[in-house]
């Protein structure tokens, strides 16, 4: 390769401010803000008496993480501008377009497999940009032909990635050039791999690759925790001065030497509160997320919050209400050993109120541009005053200042163009419509489809066209549904026809998409599909269709492949996958084994699908109820609603509206779920939810309430509250709760008095008439937790109520009357069985009942006693002991001391915790040289497969029980502080669980994982 000349470096004499800049002319804004720094500085001052020139219409920009303040990276599509060509990428339709710097004229765009969701890059005739679709394109700039094309990751292998169909490995860090080198990255996800690369510019050979350091072992962002889990790579890639910095999604960037790639820094656990995409290098340190970082080191410095861009002389800073400017002066530090050294500070030199919300800042001259909400704002460094401003539809979060000329790209798709015009005349400026061109309706094609939607059902969800010839059918399916669409065909004729005919309706990427695919093997994720069809097969074509391909891609539990006319051949339906586990209640089952029957899902794991953590939940120390997977239905409590999704694709089926639901949840240090049990569960095809004073029925695939019950009264005669809740064989169990009995977290913080952990009594509800089938009234109390429902039997304990839990005695001690016995230990109960139909007494034991737990395997005819000492328990919880009872007479099999620190689960033949495993037969122990890094949840498990928290996501394999048995890591991502993660399904399914969380784990997500084949 040709020894490149080294990166042109601007030195600005006054305070000694320098920023770097590419080669090409001066007055032209070729890469996003600017140059490989992303000082968002031009020494190009824009003109006053600026007019809008122009206005170009794309479609709204579909943001992978809306939920993310710390990822504003594709909320817009910026734009870049050099030698008249001004160019940006979609992140709707994927597409790379290209239109004339002064009038807006479309040039020509160009199709790549994916959103693209960062910047291109222009350079010397030449359009570079990356994709979700794995690849770097370098497109010929005044043509759009294509040179040449790279994969960062190892196969084309997609998934469902923020909605769309993605690269396993999607290219979101990208793209810088600097020397004739360009640096540009590939994968979000740890674990799967991350792929930072190197290429010459020119001809595309690679100089280096990166391909280890996403996934080292490393500290985690809570302190003391380690994981395999490194860097990501999500953002506009920085390069300056001898480094590549690496933005990272939600943490501090990471840095790699420019020349080999090798690893320099990443501080992750050291500022695990910080972090974000956005990086803007400015010599000797550089700027993100509110703080001033260290270039050479990474060590964080001063604080600065807001937007930031580089100036003539410093620094400019945009908070909601003004922009403050900050110059760079001399200055003298003294360090620890007392030696005075030079350096170079940031003083307020002046400030101007501009009101709204700042989306985008950057210099060009002696002119500051703010882009906000609805506006953007010109301030003159000059005269600091406001010197112009303009109305524009959206949030302003592109801004390139070229030849004269200011541009700005709002979230909603409209791309704006100003201009200075002579005497202040103004352009008479037209707003170009989307193009809206859809063909007249095709009466073959719109008759077959809406004789696939009739006799399918499927309107709705992602349909798969595997042969679509020139799209017609797509387009008609379009028309009549809600289908997001993909279309496959092994002919490039056929593939480029459909494009273009469905980019003239409008319909490209938003709705349909086209890729140039092998129908044999498509590169597309299994189980996606709701609907598959296709337009050449329907024709009548032969075309090379696998049935393996077909069920592949087939999504269980409900979708349905209809190749050929209906009228001719009946359409498939998938069902379940055999072997495929549920997870129906708080702990898996009505008898609390936190154990699925799934028996298809092991690890090693890689991601199936993953989307934005858009449903709002409480606190993570809230500890809200878990989520449930029943007949292929994922189903999430949140703070004001309860949602139902497609477990296989994670598309949102519906939502109910239960404001404030989970309120009382939404706090630090709550007992939460760990002691109230879960008020949701789902059996048959109802989900069953209760708020307090009333249990409302929703049919499981429509979110429409079937039914509403109130709760029975207390013992006193006042208007009930539910309590615990289960729904076995058609039948609703719950209970009166003790709204009186109010415990207090550990840390005595937290307000508790709307979670209830004991109830006066235990009921039997048939809810098809609404009628109570029998009650059982405590003699004592019932805790939530020691209640266990199988087998045609209910178990419970009946036991006083542990004084050393209750709220006056952890504040204030023992009051006058509780005895200092009873406030200090809690008295032995009796363990009830009784018939689940009728509540008879089927036996009682009373001797050693000191549990404040059950769990049932009814295969095993065997009924666990024990606690739940977790590393935030009851003084109750006192842990160190667990027995066994036979169910059908409560013969006592064993009883022994058992170290463990956290809930069992049973797993078959085998109790298993944090801390040892059991014969649940005999107590025998058994090897279990399990452990995990840091992590406050419970343990869930398929029979196969544990999950768990360690730092990040944590998984074993139950065959691993060797000594050194390693704990995997599925990185990137945290979970929950109880239960958020179920191997159910054939796979393990991930909902968020980590709101409030400020540590900067590199993604928030609602994920998907499935084994490695």
């Amino acid at each position: 390769m040709k020894v490149r000349s080294a990166v042109l470096v601007i030195a600005f004499l006054v305070f000694g401010f320098w920023a770097c800049h590419s080669s090409v002319r001066a007055d032209d804004w070729p890469t996003y803000r600017a140059d490989t720094a992303r000082t968002g500085y031009s020494k190009e001052t824009l003109p006053s008496g600026l007019s809008l020139r122009w206005v170009y219409r794309s479609a709204p920009a579909q943001s992978a993480w809306p939920s993310s303040d710390r990822q504003l990276f594709d909320r817009a599509a910026h734009p870049v501008v050099a030698e008249g060509v001004l160019c940006f990428g979609s992140s709707a339709t994927g597409k790379i377009e290209a239109i004339r710097a002064d009038t807006g004229e479309s040039l020509w765009s160009f199709h790549t497999d994916g959103p693209v969701r960062v910047t291109p890059v222009l350079w010397e005739g030449r359009v570079y940009a990356v994709s979700d679709d794995g690849y770097l394109y370098c497109i010929d700039t005044k043509t759009g032909q294509l040179h040449w094309k790279k994969r960062g990751g190892p196969s084309d292998e997609m998934v469902l990635g923020n909605d769309h169909l993605t690269s396993a490995w999607p290219a979101r860090g990208g793209i810088a050039i600097s020397n004739g080198i360009i640096y540009w990255a590939a994968g979000i996800w740890p674990s799967d791999g991350i792929f930072v690369c190197a290429l010459d510019a020119e001809s595309g050979e690679e100089m280096w690759k990166n391909t280890e350091d996403g996934f080292r072992f490393m500290p985690q962002p809570h302190g003391g925790a380690n994981a395999k889990s490194g860097f990501s790579a999500q953002g506009h890639i920085a390069v300056h001065d001898g480094r590549v910095f690496l933005p990272t999604g939600r943490a501090v960037p990471a840095t790699l030497k420019v020349d080999n790639g090798k690893f320099d820094y990443f501080h992750l656990q050291k500022y695990g509160h910080n972090g974000g995409t956005a990086i803007v290098v400015l010599g000797d340190r550089f700027h993100n997320d509110r703080y001033f970082y260290d270039a050479n080191t990474g060590l964080r410095g001063e604080k600065l919050a807001g937007i930031v861009t580089a100036t003539e002389k410093g620094v400019a800073q945009a908070t909601t209400a003004k922009i403050t400017v900050l110059d760079w002066a001399e200055g003298i530090a003294i360090d620890r050993k007392g030696k005075q050294t030079k350096t170079r500070k940031l003083s307020k030199a002046w400030s101007v109120d501009v009101l709204g919300t700042k989306c985008q800042l950057i210099s060009a001259g002696s002119t500051i541009v703010v882009g906000a909400k609805s506006q953007v704002h010109v301030v003159d460094t000059k005269t600091k005053r406001l010197a112009w401003s303009h109305e524009v539809q959206g949030r302003a979060y592109g801004l390139a200042a070229a030849n004269g000329r200011l541009y700005a790209s709002t979230d909603e798709g409209l791309l704006y163009c100003f201009e200075a015009t002579p005497d202040g005349e103004k352009h008479e400026v037209a707003y170009p419509a989307r193009p809206q061109d859809l063909p007249q309706h095709d009466p073959v094609w719109a008759d077959a489809a809406d004789a696939i939607l009739s006799s399918t059902k499927i309107s709705e969800g992602y349909c798969v066209d595997l042969g679509c010839g020139d799209g017609s059918l797509a387009i008609e399916l379009a028309r009549q549904s809600l289908l997001q669409i993909y279309c496959i065909d092994e002919d490039p004729k056929n593939v480029a026809k459909a494009r273009e005919r469905l980019t003239r309706a409008g319909l490209y990427g938003t709705r349909v998409t086209v890729h140039h695919r092998t129908l044999a093997k498509t590169t597309y994720p299994k189980y996606f599909a709701d609907l598959i069809v296709s337009q050449r097969k329907y024709s009548g074509e032969a075309i090379p269709i696998e049935k393996a391909e077909v069920e592949r891609l087939t999504r269980p539990w409900g979708g349905v492949s209809c190749l050929d006319d209906p009228s001719k051949a009946t359409p498939k339906t998938r069902g379940p996958l055999e072997g495929a586990g549920s997870w129906t209640h708080q702990y898996s089952n009505p008898g609390n084994t936190c154990c699925s029957d799934d028996v298809l899902v092991r690890g090693p794991l890689k991601m199936l699908w993953f989307r934005d953590a858009d449903l709002p939940m409480p606190q993570r120390h809230g500890r809200a109820p878990a989520p449930l997977f029943h007949r292929g239905i994922l189903v999430v409590e949140g703070l004001d609603a309860v949602r139902a999704s497609n477990a296989y694709n994670g598309r949102t089926l519906w939502e109910y509206s239960l404001p404030g639901i989970l309120k009382p949840y939404d706090q630090d240090h709550l007992l939460g779920t760990a002691g109230t049990g879960s008020n949701v569960c789902v059996e048959g095809d109802s989900v069953y939810i209760h708020r307090k004073t009333h249990l409302l029925q929703l049919d499981l695939f429509s979110g429409k309430k079937t039914a509403e019950f109130p709760a029975p009264p207390r013992p006193d005669g006042k208007a009930g509250t539910w309590g615990y809740l289960a729904c076995v064989d058609g039948i609703v169990y719950g209970t009166v709760a003790n709204t009186d009995h109010i415990v207090k977290w550990r840390y005595l913080k937290g307000d508790m008095s709307q979670q209830f952990s004991e109830s006066f009594s235990f009921f039997a509800l048939d809810p098809k008439t609404g009628k109570t089938l029998w009650t059982y009234p405590a003699k004592n109390s019932i805790r939530h937790n020691a209640i266990a429902i199988g087998g045609g039997r209910v178990y419970l304990i009946d036991r006083e109520i542990a004084v050393m839990d209750k709220v006056d005695f952890r504040r204030e001690g023992p009051k006058k009357g509780d005895g200092e016995e009873s406030a200090t230990t809690h008295a032995d109960g009796e363990l009830v069985a009784l018939e689940a139909k009728t509540g008879n007494v089927a036996w009682r034991k009373a001797d050693k009942i000191y549990g404040t737990t059950l769990a049932l395997s009814v295969d095993e005819s065997a009924l666990l006693m024990g606690y739940q000492p977790t590393r935030f328990r009851l003084a109750s919880e006192k842990g160190g002991r667990m027995a066994v009872f036979h169910t059908k007479n409560g013969y006592r099999l064993w009883d022994k001391d058992a170290k463990y620190q956290s809930r069992p689960l049973i797993n078959g033949k085998t109790i298993f915790s944090q801390g040892g495993a059991w014969d649940l037969k005999t107590g025998v122990e058994r090897p279990f040289p399990f452990k995990r890094s840091y992590g406050c949840g419970i343990l869930a498990a398929g029979r196969n497969l544990m999950v768990f928290r360690s730092a990040t996501m944590g998984y074993y394999n139950f065959d691993e029980t060797s000594e050194g048995a390693p704990t995997h890591n599925y990185g990137g991502l945290r979970l929950g502080c109880w239960i958020n993660a179920l191997p159910v399904g054939g796979i393990v399914l991930v909902p968020d669980g980590s709101a409030g969380c400020k540590c900067s784990y590199l993604n928030q997500a609602s994920i998907a994982l499935q084994s490695v084949e």
